[in-house]
């Protein structure tokens, strides 16, 4: 099964990766589309630091994930700054199989033409491009 990917950089904007993010869990659920949509959620830092503040960042960041649960106003507020210097991409694998072509390109057709995908440099990926190994390492490598 031939994989495509769609990749949406949405720069420093958190909060529309997870409004992306959740139209795509709707999506997931109301097409039951279990293991031919899957999703991941790149975090990369806009200015690599070096030394302890490079340690420091990735300690704050691997606390952030782990922590799911609702924070207070002012824990968001003190989050801010360090979530606006990562950038956010948001990275969509499609995988259907040989006889569902037609609604494979469907979904290649709607995803990046939705409001909230349009806005964040959709690009599309297919097996045969020079970028597909690249792509599909980074999708594999985030958990």
């Amino acid at each position: 099964m031939a994989h495509i990917y769609l990749v949406f950089a949405f720069a420093n904007d958190e909060e529309r990766a997870q409004q992306a993010r959740h139209k795509l869990e709707s999506w997931k659920q109301a097409f039951r589309l279990d293991k031919k949509l899957l999703y991941k959620i790149e975090r990369t830092a806009a200015e690599p630091a070096a030394g302890p503040d490079g340690e420091l960042a990735k300690a704050e960041k691997a606390t952030k994930g782990k922590s799911k649960g609702k924070t207070s106003k002012a824990a968001a507020t003190a989050e801010e700054p360090a979530s606006s210097t990562e950038d956010v991409r948001l990275l969509v694998r499609l995988g259907f199989s040989g006889h569902e072509k037609l609604s494979e390109e469907r979904w290649v057709q709607r995803i990046p033409s939705e409001e909230l995908f349009r806005d964040a440099s959709p690009q599309i990926v297919k097996p045969g491009e020079p970028e597909f190994a690249v792509t599909e390492k980074r999708f594999e490598d985030l958990d």
